[in-house]
């Protein structure tokens, strides 16, 4: 869908993710689109790198985000949130719509 513009269908995975929970970790983003972790780090690196995302550490824990002072954070955010609305449902279901946190303590399934 934004291969094209983003020059590689990693960076275009990376970015909705990002989009999609607000932060996220190579590993869990290379896991959701069961891609290679390395390929995965390296599209972070090279977002880093040109100042789309910024990282910090949780723990031992490097969590990525879209960079809040990028001069056209807005617009990116904006055209990933109209990407992630023309997505099909199941790829919907498959890969923007996992429990990023726990479930409530006796809540029936």
């Amino acid at each position: 869908m934004l291969e094209g513009l983003t020059g590689s269908a990693v960076v275009e995975q990376v970015l909705l993710y990002l989009a999609n929970y607000a932060e996220g970790y190579p590993r869990e983003i290379a896991r959701t689109f069961g891609l290679n972790l390395s390929a995965v780090q390296g599209r972070l690196d090279r977002l880093e790198r040109g100042g789309i995302v910024v990282s910090r550490m949780r723990g031992r824990t490097r969590l990525y985000v879209l960079n809040p002072r990028w001069a056209f954070r807005d617009e990116l955010l904006a055209l990933l949130r109209r990407a992630l609305a023309t997505v099909p449902p199941g790829e919907t279901m498959k890969y923007y719509r996992n429990r990023t946190r726990p479930r409530r303590r006796g809540k029936p399934l």
